[in-house]
């Protein structure tokens, strides 16, 4: 036995674990953090690139508009704890804040390990005891929380809050604990499945330009022939299809893989229309008009691009570009405009930044984010069927689920 009792047992520290520990220690309660991390908050120090986009600049009603799935769910605890109270939080905890374009939120330093170290030191300030342990299960008599078993044995409490994320990145925890533990106690589960998750394409042409970036282009994406996505930015072609930040966007709107098709379409001249692309592509033709069509294109497109480009117009290459029709210009242009890639899958769940999924918010009181089947049972962050856009969503939804946990436990005893 580890420990004999405590009021709380977290399970998972990573955001929401943390920040649900920490809230209910303030509160006076004597709470145990498990996570078999060596640090607290491993996920949460790799995201961003490593740089951690913890929340996003927007009002609520913006944010919801960013939740795909049951948003309404979420209205209370984002109202309890919102995206301008978690900057302040932050900055009233010494962590310096910037904002940067789509309203997402960074450390002043780039640096993912101080949104980690500030909430860890929180812990540590508010007495949370952190055990460096896996749990095995959730002990419940008659209908309430009793205990936590625990790899090194019992912890006997009064609740319990899982934390612990997802299926993506298992590595640093995600392993779908939580999920398993959940309908062990008569919880339902939704099946998780991949968000913001790169997009396999059987299209060999993705592979042959393996490694060649879009800058400033617009991504379209389609479920079978309705626009699901539209955005501005940046993608890449991968050996397995494309990814990048539009393309981490544009799947989590693909929430019925393999029962309905998807296809995307790049816009690889946005700043142009039609006819000025007509225009543009005539001056290319009339500089190269002595040239061979598949030396013609340097202007227009990067050299990995511009062979797939010549094979699809279905100009022979050798084609003498004064000699180009209007009709095999048009097809030209179209492709430039409405860039194609197939879509047959997404990567694996464990590739992907967020876990779409999880239990089901039904049995969740919204309010309190204590399961409605169990007594002081408890859930917050990524384990819920809960998941935004990119852009700092996910992250809030872990604070805010979180936060509003770690006020709720054993409400009328403390």
């Amino acid at each position: 036995m580890i420990a004999d009792n405590t009021d709380l047992v977290v399970i998972g520290g990573g955001a929401a674990g943390m920040m649900c520990a920490a809230t209910a220690a303030d509160r006076g309660l004597k709470v145990i953090l498990l996570d078999p991390n060596r640090q607290l908050g491993r996920k949460l120090r790799i995201t961003g690139k490593g740089r951690c986009n913890l929340t996003n600049n927007c009002d609520i009603k913006s944010f919801m508009q960013n939740i795909p799935g049951d948003g309404r769910f979420l209205f209370s605890a984002l109202n309890r704890l919102s995206p301008a109270d978690t900057m302040a939080l932050f900055e009233s905890r010494g962590l310096e804040l910037k904002t940067e374009r789509g309203n997402r939120v960074f450390p002043v330093s780039d640096n993912a390990n101080d949104v980690a170290g500030t909430m860890a030191r929180w812990c540590a300030r508010s007495g949370v005891i952190v055990e460096r342990c896996k749990a095995k299960k959730v002990v419940v008599e008659n209908g309430a929380v009793t205990g936590v078993e625990t790899e090194k044995g019992l912890i006997r409490c009064r609740a319990a809050a899982v934390c612990t994320g997802g299926l993506s990145y298992p590595l640093t925890g995600s392993t779908g604990d939580g999920l398993r533990f959940a309908e062990a106690m008569g919880h339902s589960v939704t099946p998780p499945r991949a968000s913001l998750v790169p997009l396999e394409s059987p299209d060999a042409y993705c592979a042959e330009m393996q490694g060649f970036s879009l800058k400033n282009v617009v991504l379209s994406a389609y479920e079978e022939d309705k626009l699901i996505y539209k955005e501005l930015g940046e993608m890449l072609f991968t050996h397995f299809g494309v990814s990048g930040p539009l393309v981490l966007s544009a799947s989590a709107h693909m929430r019925h893989m393999g029962s309905k098709n998807y296809r995307l379409e790049i816009d690889l001249k946005p700043a142009l229309d039609e006819k000025k692309l007509d225009a543009r592509i005539l001056r290319d033709f009339e500089k190269y008009a002595n040239r061979e069509f598949k030396n013609a294109l340097s202007d227009l497109a990067g050299s990995a691009m511009i062979p797939v480009l010549v094979r699809l117009s279905g100009i022979p290459e050798d084609t003498k570009v004064n000699s180009i029709t209007r009709e095999q210009r048009m097809k030209l242009l179209h492709l430039f405009k409405a860039f194609p890639v197939s879509v047959s899958g997404t990567r694996p769940i464990d590739e992907a930044i967020v876990t779409a999924g999880g239990v089901n918010t039904k049995e969740i009181n919204p309010r309190t984010m204590e399961s409605k089947l169990i007594s002081e049972l408890y859930f917050a962050g990524e384990v819920l069927d809960l998941d935004g856009y990119t852009g700092g969503f996910n992250l809030q939804i872990a604070w805010s689920t979180g936060f509003v946990a770690g006020n709720s436990v054993l409400k009328d005893a403390f």
